[in-house]
């Protein structure tokens, strides 16, 4: 049976007010998207909206980051997410050539690999002009790979003898989205939580330096200049405040939280524009790709990280 254009835009209103709800997950949000296109429950004006939706959501995550701890972690932590986020960007464009990969697919799935999942592949796609099937392909690969390293890497910590701070090293530099990332680290313990989380908070602020560099990479071609990804300044202006005028925390927490809404939100807008057509196009060899990539960071920096520690 055929839905009328307002039983339509009245699930597709539950469906943006169900995003509020805290514990839906982008993921999702995401796959809830992608089921209502598939039906052909979707509603175009909204999806306009998208591309704001994302880089708002960017800006006000930057109020819930803090600088403090970034400050005070080690420099190896440093130096670990700045060698991992060039290995894996590095092969993330040889295997895209190898595998002939959507050059903008394969450049979401390796910054969500190199990153931090969701969130970078959000920051990096209004930058690029990525198409929402790209962009949820992308977010589809990270996802999927979060939910079997949240399984399997305690396992492999705990049958290799990992200590604490082994593991959430290798946890923080390894696994795509930051949730996951403190998942495993809680699994493993109170210190391999610290280490993950704040090693891993290092790894997300790379989201700022590549955006810019991608940027100037994508060259405008009627003017011949740079496309400058103006909501990273707001981004990063955000963060500055959040951790210079502390005495608002509490109004920073509100805003951080609306940021997190607003991620979920629009990655339900980006599945809900998704098609059966868009899906065959992003294909098995995109895929292919990201499972590569996130076997070949991981399985290296925990050979590094082994024999280090």
């Amino acid at each position: 049976m055929l839905l009328s254009k307002t039983q339509i835009n009245i699930i597709v209103a539950i469906a943006l007010l169900i995003c509020f709800i805290p514990f839906v997950s982008p993921a999702f949000a995401l796959i809830m998207g992608i089921i209502l296109s598939l039906l052909g429950i979707k509603n175009k004006e909204i999806n306009k909206y998208t591309s704001f939706s994302l880089k708002a959501s960017i800006i006000l995550l930057g109020f819930g980051m803090n600088l403090t701890q970034v400050i005070s972690a080690s420099k190896t932590g440093f130096y670990n997410t700045a060698i991992s986020v060039l290995f894996v960007m590095f092969w993330g464009y040889v295997l895209a050539k190898i595998l002939k990969v959507d050059s903008k697919t394969a450049t979401l799935i390796s910054v969500g690999t190199a990153i931090c999942g969701g969130s970078a592949i959000a920051a990096v796609s209004p930058v690029i002009n990525a198409k929402h099937h790209q962009t949820s392909f992308a977010l589809i690969v990270v996802f999927v790979l979060n939910a079997i390293a949240l399984i399997i890497f305690p396992v492999i910590g705990h049958y290799f003898h990992l200590s604490q701070v082994t593991f959430g090293n290798w946890a923080a530099i390894a696994i795509h989205d930051t949730s996951s990332v403190v998942g495993a680290g809680a699994t493993y313990g109170a210190k391999s939580l610290e280490v993950a989380t704040t090693v891993k908070l290092i790894r997300a602020l790379w989201i700022i330096p590549l955006s810019i560099f991608i940027a100037l990479l994508q060259q405008d071609k009627s003017s011949g200049k740079p496309k400058i990804p103006w909501f990273i300044g707001l981004f990063i202006i955000s963060i500055l405040i959040a951790n210079f005028f502390t005495s608002y925390a509490t109004l920073f927490s509100y805003l951080s939280w609306i940021g997190k809404r607003g991620m979920v939100i629009a990655l339900f807008l980006i599945g809900s524009s998704m098609s059966l057509s868009d899906i065959k196009d992003a294909g098995f060899r995109s895929f292919l790709m990201g499972v590569l990539l996130w076997l070949l960071i991981g399985v290296s920096s925990f050979i590094v990280l082994y024999n280090h520690f």
